[in-house]
């Protein structure tokens, strides 16, 4: 189908603004402002929450711990990774969506700041959320250590991904993955990767960009805790939600990671959006379709959290 129409209107201010240019093109501090800029317009009004706290953990890892209005004494817990290529974004860029997730799955989130790319490359910022994660099961006194699960969008999905391959593994037990058009292969080669060129939205440049700063050699990319897609095995992976929008390039790459989760005997519920792009999950202050999706995404963490306490 086409754009939609409040997507189309976005781009086409843009591509008619003489000023405006791909973040790619700017340097690493002028995208990095612009990024939380545009996410912080595009967001709305933040949500009211019962509390937020900002703090330190293992290692000086930052978190932001929102936590809704409930009267159930150990509430389950989402760690919320924050999109932004690996190298752009902060804990504000999240703070919208962790607001409506923590009110509407009725749960903590635990927003992490991982360390950015270039400054630190793969895989710091995967072993950051892992940590994040694995600090929540341990320490988080007033949450429910056997009700986790992470979440993301964008490279913050790419990285939920690699924390539930370390869980696996590793540890702490994970319950749910929420992945929104997440990266999954380095090496992806898709119909929607050739096919969004539009330099007015994100596109192949976008992406490939973000690789660059992101991995310290090509080599990395075979990585699975990099490409996901690339794993041996999926099996014994949490359950999960897809969503991926129609005009993302990394729509495919996305929906074949929810085919692998499904052919390892993970269940998996994969959305498409169509009309829209990526980045439109994080826009519900001028995308109609943002709140259904976050709503959709909450409506989903709640089943899984709900589907957690039966014996």
């Amino acid at each position: 189908m086409p754009l939609d129409p409040q997507v189309r209107a976005i781009r086409d201010r843009r591509a008619a603004d003489p000023t405006a240019r791909p973040l790619y093109e700017m340097t690493l501090d002028e995208a990095r402002t612009e990024d939380l800029k545009a996410v912080q317009a595009a967001g709305g009004t933040p949500e009211p929450v019962a509390s937020v706290e900002n703090t330190t953990i293992t290692n000086d890892l930052k978190v932001r711990i929102y936590r809704p209005h409930t009267t159930d004494p150990k509430p389950p817990v989402l760690a919320y990774f924050f999109g932004g290529g690996w190298t752009l974004g902060t804990i504000d860029t999240s703070d919208g969506v962790c607001r409506a997730l923590t009110n509407a799955a009725g749960c903590v989130t635990v927003a992490v700041g991982y360390r950015l790319a270039p400054e630190h490359k793969f895989p710091t910022a995967v072993h950051d959320c892992h940590t994040a994660v694995t600090w929540i099961a341990e320490h988080a006194a007033d949450v429910d250590p056997a009700r986790i699960a992470v979440g993301g969008d964008s490279a913050g999905g790419n990285l939920a991904a690699a924390v539930t391959l370390l869980a696996r593994d590793h540890g702490p037990d994970l319950i749910h993955q929420l992945l929104v058009y997440p990266n999954t292969d380095y090496h992806a080669d898709t119909p929607s990767l050739r096919e969004n060129t539009d330099e007015a939205l994100f596109n192949r440049k976008s992406v490939d960009w973000y690789w660059r700063h992101y991995l310290r050699s090509p080599e990395d990319g075979d990585d699975p805790l990099a490409s996901p897609l690339r794993a041996d095995s999926l099996a014994g992976l949490p359950p999960a939600t897809v969503i991926t929008a129609e005009y993302d390039p990394l729509r495919d790459e996305a929906e074949q990671y929810a085919q692998r989760l499904r052919d390892s005997g993970v269940p998996v519920e994969l959305t498409r959006y169509s009309g829209l792009v990526h980045g439109f999950f994080t826009m519900s202050g001028v995308l109609d379709a943002a709140g259904h999706a976050v709503g959709y995404a909450a409506g989903r963490l709640r089943d899984a959290f709900a589907r957690a306490l039966v014996p």
